[in-house]
């Protein structure tokens, strides 16, 4: 299966100028947990409710700073012409939960671990995903 076939294609997305304020009120409105950020078609990174709370809140950023501050620019991403559970493969070994899907450098749809799940909830790559994802990360060396 591809992940054409799962993913989300109605992708909201903001400008590097977003302050940390107008992110955090849009991914409440649309119950998500990350927003690709990107301008003039070129993809620039995304930005999860963690990295708010992580290096912007805790970091005394205030609410009109830009995301482009504090977006994760080395991001994983994936392809349309990518199978399900190779996403999930990459998912497990990035330790990431969401998975843009670009073309042409254009994000064109997201997977979400609960993609994957939802997808067939005894596929063993979900599974996988799963426990991979949720182990902690080595600290930094």
């Amino acid at each position: 299966m591809k992940v054409t076939e799962i993913m989300t294609t109605d992708v909201e997305t903001c400008t590097p100028d977003t302050t940390l304020q107008e992110v955090a009120t849009r991914m409440l409105e649309l119950d998500v947990g990350s927003i690709p950020v990107s301008d003039d078609n070129k993809l620039h990174g995304i930005i999860t409710d963690r990295d708010i709370v992580t290096r912007g809140i805790a970091a005394q950023f205030s609410l009109d700073t830009p995301v482009s501050q504090i977006l994760s620019s080395n991001m994983i991403t994936g392809t349309k012409d990518m199978d399900v559970e190779e996403a999930a493969s990459l998912m497990a070994q990035n330790q990431i939960r969401r998975l843009p899907i670009v073309e042409n450098n254009q994000v064109v749809g997201i997977v979400s671990l609960g993609d994957v799940a939802v997808k067939d909830p005894s596929d063993a790559d979900a599974e996988i995903a799963l426990e991979d994802i949720s182990e902690p990360a080595e600290p930094d060396k």
